[in-house]
């Protein structure tokens, strides 16, 4: 979800576990082993739900595995898999997520598994507010974020009908707004980490704190700014931590002041200078008008919705998943018990957690 949601929550997720545990996170090294391709897509004169136009919106993506065709020349057997806010295509590269997926026997088998990995709108490789708009860029959203997707698939790599879409944090957001928008595209649905709500309550709450504090910084100059507002992006990763962490690693992990001090500091030292106030500010505005509830009775492929009892960002005190899965005739919902193992939001993206499951989603009919 570089990554203010599944970047730098699963990044610090993993400093909570246990010394001898891989650092397996978006920034991460990609696993060497798994070979893949990177590549772009420009549609010309793309129009957003705002009704701002896009002369050319470029889109990045990576890809792994082979595309096999039936007789009629469609691609048979397409998985997709969606990052989460601020992360890439390529975050799922990390060794948590691609070592337990990729292998030989493993759910997404690049033997015979054609993998797809877009960045989305304002992420990555892809069109965003730092390539020179700033504030003038259009102001995207999920819906926007999808239809993108889509004409990715159809138009360029020639995919009409995917086995799959995986999403993580932003991605399941993302993976529901397509069950809702695009009935049957996909066969399957798993969305990890969301809730098929409006943004509202707690959760909007901090997502507008990140943003105010962008703009609450005297450097950030309605987003022409001469350099990085960094008090501004400071105060935003303090609260991704906060939002991020698995509450009972932290303790047992940094149980005196001078450990948890220095683990902060150590985690935002590690974000790295990569970051663009704008391009933050939109990734989370982009969730401003997500909504699949009234509709998630279009949905009627198996789904595998899974959520983590350690995730602040979608806490299961609210009961709204376990509510909204009876509105989707094949879906299940699985919550992940907490514990020190857990990666809090983050969970989303280590495999171990939910791979099993996933075999069984792959193993249900699909029609």
């Amino acid at each position: 979800m570089r990554h203010i949601l599944a970047l730098l929550i699963a990044m610090f997720s993993a400093q909570v576990a246990a010394q001898t545990q891989p650092v397996a996170t978006p920034a991460a090294q990609p696993a060497k082993q798994w070979a893949n391709t990177q590549g772009s897509y420009t549609i010309k004169n793309f129009k957003f739900r705002s009704g701002e136009t896009l002369p050319a919106l470029k889109l990045g993506y990576t890809t792994l595995g082979t595309p096999i065709r039936d007789h009629t020349g469609r691609i048979t057997n397409a998985v997709m898999g969606l990052h989460g806010t601020g992360g890439s295509g390529r975050s799922l590269l990390n060794p948590a997520f691609a070592d337990e997926l990729f292998g030989p026997g493993a759910p997404f088998d690049l033997r015979t598994t054609y993998v797809i990995l877009p960045d989305n709108i304002g992420h990555g490789n892809s069109s965003k507010p730092s390539d020179g708009l700033r504030m003038r860029f259009p102001h995207y959203d999920y819906d926007d974020m999808v239809e993108a997707q889509r004409r990715l698939l159809i138009e360029h790599l020639g995919v009409s009908h995917l086995k799959l879409i995986i999403g993580t944090s932003m991605g399941c957001m993302q993976a529901f707004v397509w069950g809702t928008t695009h009935p049957g595209f996909a066969e399957r649905l798993a969305p990890f980490a969301c809730n098929t709500r409006e943004i509202a309550g707690r959760n909007r709450m901090w997502r507008k704190m990140v943003v105010d504090a962008i703009r609450a910084d005297p450097l950030w100059e309605g987003g022409d700014y001469q350099t990085q507002p960094v008090q501004g992006l400071r105060t935003a990763n303090y609260l991704s931590i906060l939002a991020g962490g698995n509450p009972v690693a932290m303790q047992a992990r940094f149980s005196t002041r001078e450990l948890a001090e220095k683990a902060l500091a150590d985690g935002i030292a590690q974000r790295g200078s990569g970051q663009d106030a704008n391009d933050i500010i939109y990734q989370y505005e982009s969730s401003r008008s997500y909504d699949p509830y009234p509709l998630l009775d279009r949905v009627t492929v198996p789904v595998l919705w899974i959520n983590s009892a350690d995730d602040f960002i979608n806490p299961p005190e609210l009961g709204l998943a376990q509510e909204d899965v009876k509105r989707m005739p094949r879906a299940r919902f699985i919550l992940i018990p907490a514990s020190a193992e857990t990666k809090g939001h983050g969970t989303h993206t280590w495999a171990k957690f939910w791979k099993a499951e996933l075999v069984k989603l792959l193993a249900e009919t699909a029609s």
